[in-house]
């Protein structure tokens, strides 16, 4: 008889998950509660006829969500036309300079010399160094964590000098380049994460390294558009996708999840995987009395991310000498990270990233018109910021900060505007405090620490996106969605080898060993 599982939420992490599932046998059936697939990386569609990525833009390291679609019978780059970006993006210094962010070595070199002759030749040394960490780290990030047990390999403590986890990114960076701005380059991917590069773990230099190692891409379309292709080949594979059905209740037998509710009926199951944000449907959805390790308490004494204040702004006319991607590092990065972290107030010079979409992807706006998409890292909801009486002032901040980068004039051309604040976030979007990008990634909250994917307070249930392990970032998000399932098919009595990195298959039972090519 075949097994039913529920999905709540249609993000990356979710869609991911319902094509594994569905290719090993299960019946797979989606609930979201947006009209559209996605989640965070969905699209917004105006009558205008612009488009924005609601929240992800950069696409980074393909290879896992590629390695899926194999396993599903599909062709990712057949499915998404991709462009390799090169410049991938456009630094500029608040404290002075820019750098043009390129994947080719020998011009980054030069960019690294133009901007600090005292660290030539350190883009290349940094480049290998990272690329020896990554590559025997990597397959640590593929398999679960449920306990300091997992910790306690022979094959990862070996690997303890390399990590080095009680260093911060920043000091690590430190070891290879001696000019600020220079790490800074290096060490701002940290927010992907929501952290600070001065507390975010050493052993996240693996995101700048594969950014010039793999590349920075762009998804016709917009990264939504790789959601929507996943949807549409998810529900080819025979997965029930429900749009608009808000969750309003789990139904359980004692310790165990055994149905989902919706204004349109009860839909019962053999598990039950939640993409959508962890601490916020856990403290709506989930019965404090069920939670004996995650309950209200210490959901609420977490570590949580920043929020993101947003503008999308469809435009008249294009900026063709604007890059695809901007980001402005402000004057005093420190003072803004504590503004963010600690002060919980609104910096007066914010950091702050632009993408020009349009110099690369005409599709996303109206002829003649583009689109701008501007994301500044603010504090999560808290009572420091009433965001009522302060959004309007700090738009104004906002455009007046992209005339630093030749973003200049643009309020006499926008054409349709949308702003979103940690609020709306909250509100809107079901995302706890606002923090988009979930549970802080510092070590008390990493690998075992974090909410495991097999989740342990609720039998049947199983937990996919960042809010779990490995964490935040498309690809590590893609990257939970084979362990979850691998974990659940196992748990259904299935067989999940199929969904594993293929490293990590080992032959079925009785299998023998290829024959070597002659």
């Amino acid at each position: 008889m075949s097994r039913t599982v529920n999905i709540i939420g249609a993000g990356p992490g979710g869609l991911a998950t319902a094509m594994l599932l569905a290719q090993s046998g299960v019946r797979v059936r989606v609930i979201e509660r947006l009209p559209v697939p996605g989640g965070r990386t969905s699209t917004i569609t105006t009558p205008e006829g612009f488009r924005f990525d609601l929240g992800p833009t950069f696409f980074l390291y393909p290879r896992i969500l590629e390695e899926i679609f194999t396993t599903c019978g599909f062709d990712l780059r057949q499915e998404v036309e991709m462009v390799r970006l090169d410049p991938q993006y456009r630094l500029v210094f608040g404290a002075g300079g820019d750098l043009l962010a390129t994947p080719d070595v020998a011009r980054m070199e030069a960019e690294v010399s133009r901007l600090s002759p005292a660290d030539r030749g350190s883009f290349t040394r940094f480049m290998e160094t990272t690329r020896s960490k990554f590559e025997r780290f990597a397959p640590f990030l593929e398999q679960p964590f449920e306990s300091w047990r997992d910790l306690a390999t022979p094959d990862l403590i070996r690997l303890m000098p390399m990590l080095k986890p009680w260093r911060s990114l920043d000091a690590e960076l430190g070891t290879f380049f001696s000019d600020e701005r220079i790490r800074l380059a290096f060490t701002f991917q940290s927010k992907y994460l929501g952290m600070s590069p001065f507390k975010c773990p050493s052993l996240f230099s693996i995101l700048s390294f594969l950014e010039y190692e793999h590349g920075v891409f762009h998804p016709i379309g917009g990264c939504g558009a790789v959601s929507t292709a996943m949807a549409r080949l998810a529900e080819q594979m025979g997965v029930e996708i429900r749009y608009e059905e808000p969750v309003e209740k789990l139904e359980f037998a004692g310790r165990r999840i055994t149905a989902v509710t919706t204004p349109q009926g009860t839909y019962p199951a053999d598990a039950t995987v939640v993409n959508a944000d962890f601490a916020r449907t856990m403290t709506r959805l989930v019965p404090d009395g069920i939670r004996r390790r995650w309950n209200d308490r210490k959901i609420a004494s977490r570590r949580f991310s920043c929020s993101t204040f947003m503008l999308y702004l469809g435009i008249e006319g294009r900026y063709n000498d604007v890059a695809h991607h901007t980001i402005y590092l402000s004057e005093d990065y420190r003072e803004n990270l504590a503004d963010i972290e600690h002060r919980h107030r609104l910096s007066r010079d914010p950091s702050m990233y632009v993408q020009n979409a349009c110099v690369t992807d005409p599709s996303l706006a109206p002829e003649g018109m583009s689109t701008i998409y501007l994301l500044i890292p603010v504090t999560h909801r808290h009572p420091n910021v009433d965001w009522r009486r302060e959004a309007p002032g700090f738009r104004e901040v906002a455009l007046d900060q992209m005339e630093r980068f030749g973003i200049s004039g643009i309020r006499e051309r926008i054409r349709f505007e949308k702003m979103l604040t940690p609020d709306d976030w909250q509100d809107d979007y079901e995302i706890y405090r606002g923090a988009t990008f979930n549970l802080s990634h510092d070590l008390g909250q990493m690998l075992h620490m974090r909410p495991h994917n097999r989740f342990e307070d609720v039998q049947g249930m199983y937990l996919v996106g960042g809010g779990t392990h490995p964490g935040s970032g498309l690809p590590v998000i893609y990257s939970s969605a084979r362990i979850t399932s691998d974990l659940l098919l196992g748990d259904l009595g299935l067989d999940g080898s199929a969904v594993r990195p293929s490293r990590m298959r080992s032959p079925p039972r009785g299998a023998k060993e290829p024959a070597a090519a002659v």
